[in-house]
């Protein structure tokens, strides 16, 4: 978010509600332009107060969810939000039908990423903090965690 505040000229606005700009707050209007095009016939047209008004509520929707799952982390004292975090606020607040769905996405994408982590072996790197850190890129620091991969190499 560091980029947020040299952009607003220095001044940090981000703990006052009414001061975040729309473009902090919404998702990009193209990519969610592209998602609900993808749910439509090619021929279809989308109005612009169409996709202005599904970015609000996809925002609203991901601050709504991600919100429970962070209260739930202050509460188990913990700093990082994981999927399961989020699919557990999304039972709590009344969008069980959407989990069983997305509990089988977040399997296969933690296969994916698994696969991924073993192919690459050989080009890993971790940071001081245990972070993982790519082909040594990305600054290695990143607040302590045992990072992806979870080997915890590098800790001392």
């Amino acid at each position: 978010m560091a980029d947020s505040d040299n952009e607003s000229g220095g001044h940090n606005n981000a703990n006052s509600e009414g001061s975040t700009r729309e473009q902090d707050r919404f998702l990009p209007i193209a990519n969610v332009s592209r998602i609900m095009k993808k749910a439509l016939p090619a021929n279809a047209k989308i109005s612009k107060d169409a996709k202005e008004t599904v970015q609000e509520c996809v925002s609203e929707f991901i601050s709504f969810i991600t919100g429970e799952a962070s209260d739930k982390c202050q509460r188990e004292k913990r700093k990082t939000i994981n999927g399961d975090d989020l699919l557990w606020a999304m039972t709590t607040l009344g969008f069980e039908e959407y989990v069983e769905p997305l509990k089988i996405y977040l399997a296969k994408y933690r296969e994916m990423e698994g696969e991924k982590t073993t192919m690459g072996r050989g080009h890993q790197m971790y940071g001081s903090h245990g972070s993982y850190n790519h082909m040594g890129m990305g600054g290695g620091g990143g607040g302590g965690g045992s990072g992806a991969g979870g080997s915890g190499q590098g800790r001392r």
